[in-house]
């Protein structure tokens, strides 16, 4: 009989899942419920109507695949949110498949093929994996039945995906074969659930299906892979969209890649897919392959050290292809060059090749490659094709550093330069004592606004319906004890036309808190770039204000702050000036830098508040019972006067010597990766005052951008009516059809001409100055919400009909003068690149100091007296070196020696107090003497191992070591 002879194979009586579903159904027909059926009915037949009409077995899976996956998306979105259901194409599919089988041939010396090599799609879908495996060619004729009934193995969550998989991979069997066989493989189950305490409810429910799971779990898998779900959780509280909590696999992330992650940020690390690659990880045991296609965030992202520290300690070979495609949060050329992306989502993705080797204690040897810039989606599908698997492409080898870098490594001697912060309170020896990120409400559409009426009546409305479904809760809950009240999304009314929730507010109506409009929280923020909105600056409605209230109390104090971006931004690095209140998002993420800070009193007595001493950090004065404090440390005052012997250096003056590195090209390019994985060090610049002059001459005209003389742009009317009221800006169109930025017609009547390019070369958060108006200044309806936002009201509220108009020659000026002064900037390193260590502020506290912040060590106070006399006597010894050989170019290579020696010896010292000095011997009590790194190694000599390592350092080095004996 052929293939296409066969008898029709009754599905719903073989599968387990759907025997056990069967018996629910004939009860609900029972309640004739037909009408509500016959619409399911319908989507299978056209589901096998169309199906049928495929050509191959590629476009087969293509067609089931995107049926499924726009089926999904229109007809349960939350769901498809929340487990992340992107499904995969089969290019992708195949040189996975055909790699995992490379992986095995050239590692193991096996095959799939071979007999007990078992395979496992966790998320499967629709199936495509197995499909595309079967169909293949990778699974002999001989061994087919074998792997199909005993070493394949299929997981979906998703009832109506399971359904699809399984007819899609038994109807795919019964094409090769020519015979129907139940697929024995697959279960309907929660993949990550499946090593979590069960409830047992599945044996009474789906019986069968539950001891395909025992069984599956009993086996040795040898290879993992597909596509795991991307998913982080939801993004507003208005979605009640939660995702599932799994103790045990997140124990395992919290103990392995949150564990050695130097980010405070370990939210990530709990996403979706690295729940799923942790879990395939600790599936495989201790030999075997997993083959996925993930985003690819992790590659580079700074809270991504963690997840790849640990690939490199359990794996033996690691092949990461880059697929590029990160267009969340880009613009520009940016956005243009990461190239279309695999699926139709905005997030990057990679394909990834782990290989674990039993008994093989080798380092990991890890291989990358970057499918290239500006790729539509059909060329990178031809390039994986033409690859075919990882043997097919040319790889480069790559050696992580200590923090774990793999394709944008930072550079060493950025940690040498001075640190602009810390959030180690014993740490001290920094520029600014107090950053924040700018503020984050959760509801940016109801709590911003350009006009400050529409502000007000936003807010009031929201305020009193948050209290009405606060009463709603509290009368729900009476009388019920704290385990027995209902979940507060059940109750309350998420209708995002009257409320936006978050987490906090939730949280505030289960506790029963009423809350009242507070007039004196209406602020001016700076929103974006050049964009000030009023906002509604309040802890009870802004989720997050951190330490803003510290920088910007009240409307009356004033401050200044350096917006920078912030840590695992997506954008290229960028400062602005601000004096208002600053949102998160003013810069991607953006870590704000104040000059001042306020304390408010509370039991002193304002009349014994005197003037501060110039030269301290005591309060400067008392004003509506806050007293204002120096930014600027007392500590990187004098080590700056020191640095450049000037004591008429003030804390102003280093204030801009900031701003004026943070703007300097050589400094962005140069530390380009390190700026989107650290906070910002600051060198010390050849000449201070160049920098400190061109810093101030820069917030000048960023902080007046609104008083500045506008630029003489043309003001072309089209007509007679004279009209400064705008929809939407846009750029003009060129003879070729392409966007003319010399000209911005502002509505139907005016246009403005004569705009200079040079203008657009200022660029901050990712955009020229002149885009951000032409983005922001436009009139917008929330699709949610039903709020209007109308930048027009701002210009009447402040009584000046041409604010608009005049703010885009006014940018245009402050762009042209931004692009003078930088293009002006000398370099702020020095040329001799052998002394380049210490002129450039080389110090080994800062060095050392990074490096334990990132291994999460917490120094006690007797290991911090013990490093600062090694410090101590590290830095004046290399200040001893130059400036006995700064004039003799003959010697310079003692001075690049004794460079290099030095940062040895600040690595063997981290080993050495991570390793010993805390755990063992100051844990004790025990103090030593602190004179110098001698008598520290003499004091201690109960770990002979960490003794030599410091002993083999110090005699390197001693013939240029001054205190060596």
């Amino acid at each position: 009989m052929g293939a296409h002879d066969a008898p029709e194979y009754a599905f719903t009586e073989e599968n387990p899942v759907s025997r056990s579903l069967q018996a629910v159904l004939a009860v609900v027909d029972d309640h004739a419920l037909d009408s509500e059926t016959e619409g399911l009915d319908k989507f299978y037949q056209s589901i096998r109507d169309r199906v049928s009409v495929a050509k191959s077995e590629k476009s087969r899976q293509d067609l089931i695949r995107n049926l499924y996956d726009t089926f999904f998306q229109t007809a349960f979105p939350r769901m498809a949110a929340r487990l992340g259901i992107v499904y995969t194409p089969v290019e992708v599919v195949d040189f996975i498949l055909h790699s995992a089988d490379y992986a095995l041939k050239k590692h193991f010396g096996t095959s799939i093929s071979a007999p007990g090599v078992r395979v496992l799609d966790p998320f499967t879908g629709t199936g495509t994996f197995m499909t595309r495996l079967l169909q293949s060619g990778l699974i002999a004729p001989e061994d087919l039945e074998r792997k199909y009934k005993e070493e394949m193995y299929a997981n979906e969550i998703v009832l109506l995906a399971y359904y699809i998989a399984a007819l899609n991979i038994e109807s795919t069997y019964h094409a090769i074969t020519g015979k129907y066989e139940p697929f024995p493989g697959i279960v309907l189950t929660d993949t990550f659930q499946m090593d979590e305490v069960r409830d047992g409810i599945d044996d009474i429910i789906l019986p069968e299906n539950n001891e395909r799971v025992k069984h599956e779990r009993q086996q040795e898998i040898r290879v993992i892979f597909g596509n795991p779900p991307y998913s982080i959780g939801q993004t507003s509280g208005n979605e009640n969209n939660k995702n599932n909590s799994y103790p045990r696999l997140d124990g395992r992330i919290r103990e392995t890649y949150a564990a050695v992650s130097s980010s405070k940020l370990v939210r990530n690390l709990y996403a979706s897919e690295i729940r799923a690659l942790r879990w395939a990880t600790d599936r495989i045991g201790n030999s075997g392959v997993v083959s996925f296609i993930t985003n690819g965030r992790f590659i580079n992202s700074s809270n991504g050290g963690g997840l790849r520290k640990s690939i490199e300690k359990e794996f033996r070979y690691a092949y990461i292809f880059n697929l590029r495609g990160f267009i969340k949060g880009r613009i520009g050329e940016d956005a243009k060059k990461e190239g279309q992306g695999i699926f139709d989502i905005v997030t990057g993705t990679a394909i990834v090749v782990l290989i674990k080797l039993e008994k093989d204690n080798n380092p990991c040897e890890l291989f990358y490659h970057d499918i290239g810039d500006c790729l539509s989606r059909e060329e990178k599908f031809n390039l994986i094709s033409k690859f075919a698997n990882i043997g097919g492409m040319n790889f480069t080898q790559i050696k992580p550093n200590d923090s774990g870098d793999w394709a944008e490594q930072r550079n060493e001697v950025f940690d040498t330069f001075v640190p602009l912060g810390s959030k180690e309170k014993w740490y001290d020896k920094t520029i600014f004592s107090i950053y924040s990120l700018g503020v984050v409400t959760g509801r940016d559409v109801w709590a911003y606004s350009f006009s400050r009426n529409d502000l007000e009546h936003n807010m009031q409305r929201m305020i009193e319906y948050y209290n009405q479904e606060t009463v709603l809760y509290q009368k729900a809950s009476k009388g019920l004890s704290k385990g027995n009240k209902p979940d507060v999304d059940d109750i309350v009314d998420s209708n995002p036309k009257h409320i936006s929730w978050t987490r906090g507010l939730k949280s505030d109506a289960e506790k029963g808190k009423k809350h009242s409009f507070q007039h004196q929280s209406i602020a001016v923020g700076q929103y974006r770039p050049f964009t000030k909105l009023v906002m509604y600056f309040n802890g009870q409605f802004n989720e997050m204000v951190l330490q803003i209230p510290k920088l910007f109390p009240t409307a009356s104090h004033k401050n200044i702050v350096i917006s920078l971006t912030g840590i695992g931004a997506r954008r290229p690095f960028s400062a602005l000036a601000a004096d208002c209140i600053p949102n998160l998002h003013l810069h991607d993420t953006g870590q704000c830098l104040p000059l001042y800070w306020y304390e408010k009193i509370t039991n002193a007595n304002p009349g014994e508040i005197k003037q501060a001493n110039l030269l301290d950090d005591t309060p400067k004065a008392e004003q509506d019972g806050y007293i204002r404090h120096d930014a600027i440390t007392d500590w990187s005052l004098n080590a700056f006067r020191e640095q450049y012997k000037d004591t008429s250096i003030t804390k102003e003056d280093i204030f801009w010597y900031v701003y004026g590195i943070l703007h300097s090209p050589e400094y962005r390019t140069r530390f380009a990766n390190d700026l989107k994985k650290m906070l910002p060090r600051i060198p010390y610049a050849p000449d201070f005052w160049v920098f400190s002059k061109a810093g101030r001459a820069l917030g000048e005209w960023h902080l007046n951008y609104e008083t500045v003389e506008p630029w003489p742009l043309n003001e072309v009317l089209h007509g007679t009516i004279e009209d400064y009221r705008v929809v939407k800006m846009r750029f003009a169109k060129n003879v070729h059809g392409k966007a003319d930025k010399t000209v911005i017609r502002y509505n139907d009547y005016l246009s403005l001409t004569g705009i200079p390019l040079e203008a657009y070369e200022y660029v901050v958060n990712g955009r020229p100055a002149i885009e951000w108006i032409i983005d922001r200044y436009e009139v917008t309806t929330d699709k949610a919400s039903g709020i209007v936002n109308d930048p027009n009201k701002w210009a009447e509220e402040h009584g000046e009909p041409r604010y608009i108009v005049d703010l885009i020659k006014r940018v245009v000026k402050v762009s042209v003068e931004t692009v003078r002064i930088v293009n002006g900037l000398q370099s702020p390193f020095y040329t001799d690149e052998s002394i380049a260590a210490k002129l450039n502020g080389f110090s080994f506290d800062g060095f050392i100091l990074n490096k334990l912040g990132e291994s999460g060590l917490n120094l006690e106070p007797e290991a911090r007296l013990l490093l600062d006399s090694i410090f101590k006597k590290a830095n004046e010894t290399v200040l001893a070196l130059y400036h006995e050989n700064a004039e003799q170019t003959s010697k310079n290579e003692l001075i690049i020696k004794s460079q290099a020696a030095a940062l040895d010896f600040s690595r063997a010292t981290i080993n050495f107090v991570a390793r010993n000095v805390i755990t063992k011997h100051l844990g004790r009590n025990r103090m030593f003497g602190l004179s110098d790194p001698i008598s520290f190694i003499q004091n201690i000599q109960t770990d002979s191992i960490t003794c030599g390592l410091i002993k083999e350092v110090l005699e390197n080095i001693c013939p240029m070591w001054p205190f060596c004996d």
